[in-house]
């Protein structure tokens, strides 16, 4: 159980560490990434107001038919490319990447390429 509660804290301190980084940083909002065992999503997030502006997940039920059949990092790559056609579509052109306790690889990776191609300014 202790293994557990390390691992948990580990995750929490980088996921914080980023976080201090781009609120020091920057006032752009803030595009946040989740990344699970099989799913992937993301949303877009004004923190001056506490509201997210668009998101899309892997869950959803327009993404689910589109991604029937692909693999994980063609997954994130969908959601990275409609996420930015969202956000463009809300008017947003500018974000921060928030990788969350992630590193910056494979799905992540992916992910983020995809929305630079949509049109979204890192």
């Amino acid at each position: 159980m202790r293994g557990i509660q390390l691992k948990n804290a580990q995750r929490k301190r980088r996921m914080q560490s980023v976080r201090r980084k781009i609120r020091k940083n920057s006032r752009r909002v803030r595009l946040s990434v989740f990344r699970s065992s099989k799913h992937f999503s993301a949303q877009v997030i004004d923190d001056e107001q506490g509201k997210t502006l668009c998101a899309i997940s892997t869950t959803g039920k327009d993404a689910r038919a589109a991604l029937a059949g692909k693999k994980k990092s063609e997954q994130a790559a969908y959601i990275g490319g409609e996420i930015a056609k969202r956000a463009l579509d809300a008017g947003i052109k500018q974000v921060v990447l928030d990788r969350g306790s992630y590193k910056y690889h494979g799905r992540v990776k992916a992910f983020s390429d995809a929305a630079r191609e949509g049109g979204l300014e890192f």
